[in-house]
């Protein structure tokens, strides 16, 4: 008891000295002794332990070289109770060796500094933070606009990783002329189907040869899509999706009310439900589901204008139906601007007049 007594004497003793000394190897040492201490009764420190822990070794840590920075930081990289502050300061370190095991794997790091930190560093840093056991959408938003394609790739891979709309659509891009994403892309289980429908719909056939040879599994179902017209493309994807048939159901229940219109429409838009709108508009302009997806998931805006007219659709209600398109595909809201003379130009007679051909060219189209 009296030597452990001594020992703890002698470390403060040392520790009052080295926090005052210029020589980084004694600071170093006293920091690697205070690091024992804490990794030895990590997880039976109070909270005011911890912050004094953390201002200590946040004093130790000034100007003390990488090699010794980034040893402390591996050592309490896991720890559930690292001090948040020097957990910080090491995250933003310029020094991958040192920054890395933290961002990689310390669930201290709030996700501010994780947000900082990708939007400032090295690329090595984002890769770092890709690894991690859970992303939030705000860090994986930074990753994939920011990130190489390594990057990238290890972020779509990161089962743990939760993406936005505008992460989800920057995924669908990117992997336009990148197999192993595109194949990454389509194997995840939260991609929304509006945006699998459109990784497809925009593909290279190259893209989906190196896709059935990339994952053998599921080889057949890749070549039997490649084979296939988009819309049993479509038609496939809406198969397996259980939102998909509930949002049908709901709206053809709706339409057969007699309740099926304009304010409807709009307030599925204003959900962001991709299914309702398009198996809404599908049933009131009296096309195929098919072409209306077609609609939303490519680059064009032209359609949609012209089903709005022949509906008579406010600009507003339009507007909400390219807001969703502008989701889908990543669209600017200066191309709404663009669009907002187009609407205004278009008489509604001649929307109708273009309807019919819409239909005609549909129901010409379908297999015999």
């Amino acid at each position: 008891m009296n030597a452990q007594t001594d020992q703890h004497g002698g470390l403060i003793d040392q520790l009052e000295e080295a926090i005052g000394s210029k020589d980084l190897a004694r600071r170093a040492e006293v920091l690697r002794r205070v690091t024992d201490l804490f990794v030895l009764k990590s997880g039976s420190f109070s909270e005011d332990q911890i912050a004094l822990f953390d201002q200590v070794m946040g004093k130790l840590l000034e100007h003390i070289e990488s090699n010794a920075r980034a040893q402390f930081g591996s050592r309490i990289a896991r720890l559930p109770d690292a001090p948040r502050g020097v957990v910080r300061v090491l995250a933003q370190d310029d020094a991958i060796m040192v920054a890395g095991p933290v961002l990689a794997h310390s669930e201290r790091v709030d996700v501010q500094t994780l947000v900082d930190t990708a939007k400032t560093k090295s690329q090595d840093h984002l890769l770092a933070i890709s690894g991690r056991k859970v992303l939030t959408e705000a860090v994986t938003d930074v990753l994939l606009d920011r990130g190489n394609r390594a990057v990238v790739s290890a972020t779509a891979h990161n089962s743990g990783a939760k993406f936005s709309e505008f992460g989800f659509s920057t995924l669908v891009r990117k992997a336009r002329g990148d197999g192993d994403l595109a194949l990454c892309v389509w194997s995840r289980p939260d991609i929304p189907r509006q945006n699998l429908i459109k990784l497809f719909v925009d593909a290279s056939e190259t893209i989906k040869n190196q896709l059935v040879e990339a994952d053998p599994r599921r080889a057949e179902l890749i070549k039997s899509m490649v084979a296939q017209a988009t819309d049993e493309i479509q038609t496939k994807a809406r198969a397996g999706s259980g939102e998909f048939a509930q949002a049908a159901r709901e709206v053809r229940e709706l339409n057969a009310a007699g309740k099926l219109n304009e304010e409807r429409l709009i307030a599925f838009a204003d959900e962001g439900s991709f299914d309702r709108v398009v198996a809404a508009l599908s049933l009131m302009c009296d096309i195929p589901l098919g072409a209306i997806e077609r609609a939303f998931v490519q680059n064009q805006t032209e359609q949609i204008v012209v089903l709005a007219r022949a509906l008579d659709f406010s600009w507003a209600t339009t507007m909400k139906l390219l807001m969703l398109h502008a989701g889908v595909n990543g669209s600017s809201r200066a191309q709404l601007d663009i669009t907002f003379a187009n609407f205004f130009r278009l008489q509604p007679e001649t929307a109708r007049t273009a309807l019919k051909f819409y239909r005609m060219r549909e129901k010409a189209n379908r297999p015999k």
